[in-house]
């Protein structure tokens, strides 16, 4: 067979391998781990210096996750930090949180869980919604909280379902019925008293 007769079927063969690799690529796209849920959270904590909300921003302390919740109250807005080792506070929104409107966007019912997960090596970064995949409706009316509960040891529990969940892991279901695992949101820190983005 002569060259011309060859380009076609080597072109055919190409296309064929691009198209498996694209496929195969695309079932596992870590694209389609996160929510296409609008979050939008930057906390710059070298201004708030908050050391519970630090405790779980730093890759030195793998299994600490904080919740990050907002308020309003007394004609302000705060933050409240919980993490799973005991610490709570609370800070007081600067300008540039009221500038960034950082009340508005912070998951699907006002709470977040971030921290590094103890598995692998590099640890990774993760930030998960407070509401329960599997209860929480923000369709319903009225809209019902589902919060999870998070342990010492960073399993995310639901009083409705009792599923659990392993936010080291990536936050994939270890208790309880089958399911949808924890809903996921891009994250990056650059350090304890660095910034946090949640988007």
């Amino acid at each position: 067979m002569n060259k011309r007769g060859n380009f076609p079927i080597a072109r055919k063969a190409a296309w064929a391998l691009a198209t498996v690799l694209l496929a195969v690529s695309c079932g596992n796209d870590i694209e389609f781990t996160y929510s296409d849920y609008h979050c939008n959270l930057t906390i710059d904590n070298g201004t708030h210096q908050d050391a519970t909300l630090a405790s779980a921003m730093s890759e030195l302390s793998p299994g600490v996750f904080c919740t990050v919740r907002t308020v309003y109250k007394n004609g302000a807005n705060f933050y409240t930090f919980d993490n799973n080792q005991g610490l709570s506070s609370e800070k007081r929104f600067t300008a540039i949180d009221i500038r960034l409107e950082n009340h508005r966007r912070v998951g699907q019912n006002q709470g977040l869980v971030i921290g590094f997960g103890n598995v692998g090596s590099p640890v990774s970064f993760h930030a998960y919604d407070l509401q329960c995949p599997n209860c929480f409706n923000p369709n319903a009316y009225p809209v019902l909280s589902h919060e999870l509960s998070v342990s010492q040891t960073g399993i995310a529990t639901c009083r409705n379902c009792k599923r659990s969940y392993n936010m080291n892991t990536g936050g994939n279901i270890v208790g309880g019925d089958k399911g949808k695992q924890l809903i996921s949101y891009r994250a990056a820190t650059n350090g304890p008293f660095g910034i946090l983005q949640v988007y």
